[in-house]
Order: structure tokens, then C-alpha cells, then sequence
């Protein structure tokens, strides 16, 4: 762990924004933190300067992302297609394979040095799942975990009738993370039939929505996933 260690969070909701100019936002984030660390490296301890946090909460315009293990079979639009649909597509450098963002999905990017909390990204995909459980469970809406699986998943295997709320991706350097989670909440889920969702394709996707009937307050739905990752974490929020 390090020398100081800082549970301070910055929390920002970015609101609705372009996925590249998000993406370009937590890569100046995530390596400004790097930085630090390398810095430090080359000082005693007590010159250390502490690594800072951030908490990102945003919605995308329709927009495809295909993780770096990903494979593009798993698009099923051309370039023409993803035009029609009014979507965008990028490959980028998280982990997992292909998935949708899009309006009434709310985006959760985690911009952090895991050593102010603790070096474990089984640990850490785990507290971001659970966050989404605690969530749901708010809504009275049960979901929980598939063995094998990232994400956090509704039904039950022996009806065959599993479904995944909440997908999960990151990218993690020197226990610094960027990317995230994505949780299904007033989502279109027809943009989900133009791809293999993460490669899965025996199973479907919900939203909160979907299992309600309603539509759902997003704010709302944002106020009890900030709480229940601040708690999880650890983590002290400042609001910029």
C-alpha cells in the first residue's frame, strides 16, 4: 500500500456525453494518478505526494464498445448500419468483449488508486456488482451473480430465462482503474439485438424498466448507486 493513502473521492455526474470525449476525460485522470505514483517512486516517504480519486457518473449517446480481448464478429452492423441507428462504435482498451451504451443507461467509471482502498480486482469488480445488487434490490427487484460471469444478472438458469441488468468492464494499471460498469436502467434494449452482448449469446438483457414496467427516475436511481459505492468502497465524496 502506500505511504499516505487518501479515501477522498471526486465525484462528478458528467451528464450526457460524446463516449470519446469521456473516454479522453478518464484517460487524463487515470494518468495524471499514474504519474504521481511514478513520481513518488523516486522519493522518501515522507516527500510522497498522496494519489487522488474520482467517481464519474454519465449517460452515452448510442454507442458499441468492443473491449481489447473482444471479437468484432460480435458487431452486426456495418459501417452503413451503425449510421441508420444513429450509433457510433470504438474499440478500446478495457477488458471484456463487445457492448452498448446508450441514453437511460447509467454509466459508472470508477477513476481510482485501488491502494487507497485495497489491491484486489477480483475484490473490485465484485464491490462494483454489488453496488448494482444493493441497488436493485432497492427497487425490489432481485438480481445477483452467474459463476464464470462478469455483471450482475436476473433469473433463474433451470427456466432459462437469465438476463444481465448491469455489464462490466476495466482497464487497471498499477492499481489505478478506469472504465467501469454500465446498469440497464431506462435503456432501449433493442440496440442490444445488433450485437453478441459480451460475447454471450444464450442469454438476454433487462433493464430496471423492463422488470417494472415503468419508467424510472434516473436521479433517483443515481443517488442510491453513489451511496452504496461510497459505503462499499470506502470511499469520502467530494462534489465538484
Amino acid at each position: 500500500m502506500n505511504a499516505k493513502t487518501n479515501s477522498a473521492t471526486t465525484f462528478t455526474d458528467l451528464g450526457l456525453i460524446d463516449y470519446k470525449e469521456a473516454w479522453d476525460y478518464q484517460a487524463s485522470l487515470f494518468n495524471d494518478i499514474l504519474a504521481i505514483k511514478s513520481s513518488n517512486r523516486n522519493l522518501p516517504e515522507e516527500e510522497q505526494a498522496i494519489t487522488k480519486n474520482f467517481l464519474l457518473f454519465c449517460e452515452h449517446p448510442h454507442v458499441y464498445t468492443l473491449g481489447k480481448s473482444g471479437d468484432e464478429k460480435n458487431l452486426l452492423l456495418d459501417q452503413t448500419a451503425l449510421k441508420q441507428v444513429n450509433a457510433s462504435y470504438y474499440h478500446i482498451n478495457r477488458g471484456g468483449d463487445i457492448t452498448y451504451h446508450g441514453p437511460g443507461q447509467l454509466i459508472v467509471y470508477p477513476v481510482i488508486d485501488m491502494e487507497n482502498f485495497f489491491t484486489d480486482i477480483h475484490k473490485y469488480m465484485r464491490l462494483l456488482e454489488e453496488a448494482v445488487i444493493l441497488t436493485c434490490q432497492t427497487y425490489g427487484v432481485e438480481s445477483g451473480r452467474i459463476a464464470g460471469l462478469t455483471g450482475v444478472w436476473l433469473g433463474d438458469a433451470a427456466n432459462e430465462n437469465e438476463r444481465k441488468i448491469s455489464a462490466l468492464g476495466v482497464k487497471t494499471s498499477r492499481w489505478v482503474t478506469m472504465h467501469g460498469l454500465a446498469f440497464n436502467v431506462n435503456t432501449d434494449l433493442s440496440y442490444f439485438n445488433h450485437i453478441v452482448p459480451c460475447g454471450i449469446d444464450d442469454k438476454a438483457v433487462t433493464s430496471l424498466q423492463q422488470e417494472l414496467g415503468r419508467p424510472i427516475d434516473m436521479e433517483e436511481v443515481k443517488q442510491h448507486m453513489k451511496k452504496h459505492l461510497t459505503s462499499l468502497f470506502g470511499m469520502q465524496l467530494v462534489r465538484v
